[in-house]
């Protein structure tokens, strides 16, 4: 949750956004620190740079007592627990976010509760709702532009060279009601001064009723384009709300057809979502078309319609054992021409049909006339 943000904010705006600076503020200008590393970009992802806000306490030389100090530090999104290898290489994808309802249980997190505190300022992050295969990005946003104030833990890591790397992780709860159709879970905003300050507050340790779903009416959102699912897709582009294609028309994209006996496809189904009948592409003109008339005829309720179905199902397999017993006569030729008898038993099965296609002069007849099928083969 929560992997994709717009943030174009300067320092100065991030200062404001979290009460440092202007009408809630204390004063007119924050200290910065490592802020040439950010970027201000529509598409920030793990990994890249973020202005912070946070409060150091610096001793004040008088009886020992500690000020508070407002900072915008420029650090990594992407938390790197100061336990860390320092030979390990930093992967800033495994906690971008933490979960708020167990960060007194991980150690990664709990330890960066009495003193790690800090907000990251945007003014929107990206969601994907997942449809099927596909996923359709969604800007998340207040109405009137203003920042979002996220609630975050930072540590600091050192690698083998010495080189110290601070990084964050936002917090997540929750999606609040209006937005559960698209995802279950989104940042912790801090909507007003007080719950900021509350959050940076860190001798107060009961801020779990910070922790929940941001349930305003003025968070709102609308699609975006896919591309945003691009690292380097990076522009005002990102943010351009867009049409999305229409479905209500088109409530079946594709129908599916069983094969019938013999693996071969109906020439037309019915469709019981639309009441209506469905062409489908013939394999197999001939058998196809009659196959399918017999399917469709089981349908019906009329016993007469039944009737004819049973005679049609009799032509085609009719029809079918001539199309075998022709292609089996046309092999037993080529056999005969080679001296190769066929027992009368290993053709019975074709003595049920009645008359078959052949050329006249070479089969004989019986004396009532009709064609024999010992006729089509040689005798000894």
């Amino acid at each position: 949750m929560c992997g994709r943000a717009r943030c174009t904010l300067n320092p100065n705006q991030v200062a404001a956004a979290c009460g440092f600076t202007g009408d809630g503020g204390r004063q007119t200008s924050v200290r910065t620190v490592d802020i040439n590393g950010f970027r201000p970009s529509y598409n920030v992802s793990p990994g890249r740079y973020v202005p912070v806000a946070m409060v150091r306490r610096i001793n004040s030389g008088v009886d020992g007592e500690k000020e508070v100090e407002p900072v915008v530090h420029c650090m990594k999104w992407g938390l790197v627990p100061s336990f860390t290898k320092k030979t390990e290489k930093p992967d800033h994808y495994r906690m971008f976010n933490a979960r708020s309802e167990s960060i007194k249980e991980k150690a990664s997190f709990r330890r960066l509760i009495p003193a790690n505190r800090c907000l990251v300022a945007v003014e929107g992050f990206y969601e994907w709702k997942k449809d099927g295969s596909k996923k359709q990005p969604y800007y998340i946003h207040f109405k009137d532009d203003m920042p979002l104030v996220f609630a975050a833990l930072y540590d600091s890591w050192s690698n083998s060279d010495g080189e110290v790397l601070y990084t964050f992780t936002i917090l997540t709860t929750r999606c609040s009601t209006s937005l559960e159709w698209l995802h279950d879970r989104m940042p912790v905003i801090l909507g007003s001064k007080s719950s900021i300050d509350l959050w940076l507050d860190n001798s107060n340790q009961k801020f779990e009723s910070l922790l929940v779903p941001y349930e305003g009416p003025d968070l709102v959102w609308h699609p975006v384009t896919a591309e945003v699912g691009k690292t380097s897709f990076d522009g005002p582009e990102c943010i351009i709300e867009i049409q999305l294609k229409s479905t209500a028309n088109h409530p079946i994209s594709k129908f599916f057809t069983k094969k019938c006996d013999g693996g071969i496809k109906p020439e037309k189904e019915h469709s019981k979502e639309t009441d209506t009948v469905v062409d489908i592409k013939k394999k197999d003109e001939p058998f196809n078309k009659q196959l399918t008339k017999a399917k469709n005829d089981e349908k019906s309720e009329s016993s007469d319609v039944k009737k004819e179905e049973t005679n049609e199902s009799e032509d085609v397999k009719k029809e079918a054992l001539t199309f075998e017993a022709e292609e089996f006569y046309a092999s037993e030729k080529g056999k005969q021409s080679a001296g190769v008898k066929r027992e009368f038993d290993e053709v019975k099965k074709f003595s049920h049909v009645d008359s078959l296609p052949v050329k006249k002069e070479k089969v004989a007849k019986k004396e009532d006339g009709q064609l024999s099928l010992l006729s089509y083969f040689g005798k000894k």
